[in-house]
């Protein structure tokens, strides 16, 4: 099977347009002011109307109210809530059962003992997102996007409960690498199919997709 993708902080109708031609099976949006990638709820309803019925849109939060996911979910026909901060797992089996949608909970890695949180989560969760933690002393980081790979050896053998994704420092020139060491059966990409922070790419999305499908 091929490999999945999922392009991050999509903000334009040429980034849209690119990852659907693509054939990326996830689109993000990102709702964090903090970030390059963020959107307005208008923005991202405006986009995600032009998303093809079979491609799955995610909204990218970090520690959102009930009140902020409401405002989002109203508006803008998401299908997967990512949850990108430092939510517990209660809160995040309350967001689930709040707001009836598939719920992806991202765990942050640097090393072997991050993984101990995975066994709770899959519990409360439909789909994890593996990511890397950010250095403590790198300044202005992102819950994410701060193109930082952990070690994929890392995940080399192991296996879910839940689908799970890779993310994390991804670019066309590393994901190939990416897949073939950690067995990621879904792989998750934004500021490495950039030109800079915010500003998408069209030929990396293209290249970025077609090399992790066929990897």
């Amino acid at each position: 099977m091929a490999t999945e993708v999922k392009i991050c902080g999509i903000n334009s109708n040429d980034a849209l347009n690119a990852a659907q031609e693509a054939g990326a099976e996830y689109l993000g949006f990102v709702f964090f002011p903090k970030s390059p990638r963020n959107v307005s709820v208008e923005q991202a309803a405006a986009l995600a109307k032009q998303v093809k019925s079979e491609i799955k849109k995610v909204g990218l939060l970090v520690n959102a109210s009930d009140d902020d996911i409401r405002l989002i979910t109203e508006q803008v026909p998401l299908d997967i809530l990512q949850l990108h901060g430092s939510e517990t797992p209660d809160r995040v089996a309350e967001i689930k059962r709040n707001f009836g949608l598939e719920v992806m909970k991202v765990i942050k890695i640097s090393e072997q003992k991050d993984f101990e949180t995975v066994s709770v989560f899959e519990e409360v969760s439909d789909r994890l997102l593996f990511d890397a933690k950010p250095p403590k002393d790198l300044k202005n980081a992102l819950p994410g996007g701060n193109a930082i790979s952990f070690d994929w050896r890392l995940l080399a053998g192991k296996s879910w409960k839940r689908s799970w994704m890779l993310a994390g420092g991804l670019n066309c020139d590393n994901v190939k690498d990416a897949i073939q060491i950690s067995g990621a059966p879904a792989v998750d990409v934004s500021s490495g199919v950039e030109d800079q922070p915010g500003l998408k790419s069209v030929e990396k999305i293209l290249g970025f997709t077609s090399k992790a499908k066929n990897t």
